[in-house]
């Protein structure tokens, strides 16, 4: 399996990362386990989750994915030097939330407990804060790197001028920088990454593990009309996609899936695997069949002509 560099941290990350999101919301302890044991078992490496997953599940506050994975993990013990774990700290949880540097050193270890490890390979801020300068939230994390709770760190959900300002107070103070940011972006969902922001991470050699990889599940081509968002728990989020433009990019979907006799995940994935700027998209799986269709999706090389389809009905 292909491994890329992800921006100067050293991690080098297969070309597609495993979301964590689903664990202890819509699979199991059991159905985590064959999960990860079949991720890891195909050549994948990085495991994405976050301290707050799966808060939203009911009956669930938090914690639940992080504990699922530190389960596996001390069941597995062989298997933690060959899988990276990327988690996320600034989201709302029962105790506290945000980027302040007490939260952070209360967090991290809350994580690590959780996880059952000694160290987090990326440990990433979920969102910004503006209530905190940068300065202190980078400042924080130096030192969990300095004491080797923490390999390297990132960001998600920063826009080119709070990546700027990140990446100027990191070079002004002498402060580790963010080595990866984890943008939205998807064939659907292209707005908020593609142009400058794309173009930064580009030029200063960041690294890109995107979210919602397939819009919701939008992108695996189940969803084509309204009737269809009750196929799953996710389907509430899918109604905005169903528009001409969605379905322009449905159908290129499935005239390259055609091509290949794969699927259209399989194809949405490929798209953002060939991507300039992204290192990694991350997706979900709740079936060992659906990861296999996932796992697939690194190993399908997309031609000129199918990725300026793809560009064209996604602009």
């Amino acid at each position: 399996m292909e491994l890329r560099p992800l921006g100067n941290s050293g991690l080098r990350v297969a070309p597609l990362v495993f979301g964590g999101n689903v664990f202890g919301w819509t699979a199991d302890q059991k159905t985590s386990f064959n999960l990860l044991d079949a991720f890891v078992d195909a050549g994948l490496n990085a495991i994405d989750t976050a301290d707050v997953y799966s808060a939203w599940a009911e009956g669930n506050t938090g914690g639940e994915s992080e504990t699922i994975l530190g389960h596996w993990l001390k069941a597995n013990p062989a298997k933690r030097d060959k899988v990276l774990i990327l988690t996320k700290v600034g989201m709302e949880m029962p105790n506290g939330k945000g980027l302040s540097a007490a939260w952070i050193e209360k967090a991290v270890e809350d994580s690590l407990r959780r996880l059952q490890t000694d160290y987090i390979d990326l440990y990433q801020t979920h969102k910004p804060d503006a209530a905190v300068p940068f300065a202190e939230t980078l400042g924080a994390l130096a030192k969990l790197i300095q004491t080797g709770k923490v390999r390297a760190i990132g960001a998600s959900n920063l826009s080119l001028s709070q990546l700027d300002e990140a990446l100027k107070v990191a070079a002004e103070s002498g402060l580790p920088r963010f080595e990866s940011l984890q943008p939205e972006y998807n064939l659907y969902d292209r707005g908020s990454f593609d142009g400058p922001l794309r173009e930064r991470v580009i030029s200063e050699n960041i690294g890109v593990i995107t979210y919602y990889s397939l819009a919701s599940g939008f992108l695996t081509g189940k969803y084509r009309s309204t009737t269809d968002l009750a196929k799953s728990p996710r389907g509430a989020k899918v109604a905005s996609y169903l528009n001409d433009r969605g379905n322009r990019i449905l159908r290129a979907l499935d005239q390259v899936a055609a091509n290949h006799k794969a699927k259209p995940a399989e194809v949405a994935l490929a798209w953002l695997i060939a991507r300039p700027g992204v290192t990694a998209p991350i997706a979900s799986a709740t079936t060992l069949p659906q990861l296999a269709s996932l796992t697939k999706a690194t190993q399908l090389k997309l031609t000129a002509d199918e990725i300026a389809l793809l560009d064209t009905e996604s602009a």
